[in-house]
């Protein structure tokens, strides 16, 4: 009977979080202590000026520690050089060290890191530890969920390494470090009233996701909406579309679409 109690309370939150469980950046939130995470990650992306496109495929596996802990790891392949081929990985950690619990809101606040290593060659100013450049970046997130609305925003800081294979930054040391910064909305759609765990929850979400560089003063922002189905309180399908509104900081590729699937293993460890 317990293992039926634990499992019915597992659902729940993850029914209560999901409209923050944010497509294109990380809430404050964590996912459930002691479970393991299996993302696919797929990116579209236009070469502007072209009718080209890259595609981007990122195989991640996430590690809930604890309920303040959070661990991902992420590798990188594309096809920007001729095929599919291996360019990299990350590993990227997030601390909750605050939260706040009401009856129907919650807020949350944390700090996480990322550190990327990447072999392609290096080819805009604009800095992406997401299968572009190697480097780091540190920052701070904060999540309010109230009944089925989830306000989250956020700002760090990034600096870009050389790559390997001798891919050099050569857009020079001072341009090496830029300011990143989102604000990310999301709304429960779907269902209207809960009959059962098992229902499909549909949630819509419109992300605001910037960079500028600290040096040149030149930014981008991007609008991108996207739609999210949790499934069965353990799988997930994302599916969005990212594009400018600035482009001051220049992009090989500036707009695209990713397509995410994750499934979620509960008490795994």
């Amino acid at each position: 009977m317990r293992y039926i109690i634990f499992g019915l309370l597992m659902q729940l939150c993850m029914v209560a979080k999901s409209q923050e469980l944010f497509v294109y950046t990380e809430p404050a939130s964590n996912m459930a202590a002691k479970s393991i995470g299996f993302r696919l990650n797929n990116t579209f992306m236009k070469v502007d000026g072209t009718q080209k496109y890259n595609y981007h495929f990122l195989p991640e596996i996430m590690f809930g520690i604890s309920k303040h802990i959070m661990v991902h790891t992420e590798a990188f392949f594309s096809t920007r050089n001729n095929g599919l081929k291996a360019e990299g990985g990350l590993l990227y950690m997030k601390y909750r060290f605050y939260s706040e619990d009401a009856v129907h809101s919650h807020f949350r606040m944390a700090v996480f890191a990322r550190g990327a290593l990447n072999n392609s060659d290096i080819h805009q100013p604009a800095i992406n530890l997401n299968g572009h450049n190697s480097g780091l970046e540190t920052g701070f997130t904060a999540t309010k969920l109230i009944n089925k609305v989830a306000l989250s925003a956020g700002v760090s800081h990034l600096y870009a390494a050389d790559n390997s294979n001798g891919n050099k930054f050569y857009y020079g040391k001072k341009d090496r470090n830029a300011m990143g910064y989102h604000v990310s909305f999301g709304k429960l759609l779907l269902p209207k009233e809960y009959t059962s765990y098992n229902q499909t929850n549909v949630n819509g979400m419109l992300e605001v996701l910037g960079q500028t560089n600290l040096q040149s003063g030149k930014s981008y922002v991007d609008l991108a909406p996207s739609v999210q189905f949790i499934i069965l309180s353990r799988m997930r399908l994302d599916i969005g579309y990212s594009f400018p509104v600035l482009k001051d900081l220049e992009r090989t590729t500036s707009s695209g679409v990713m397509v995410r699937f994750e499934y979620n293993i509960f008490n795994a460890f």
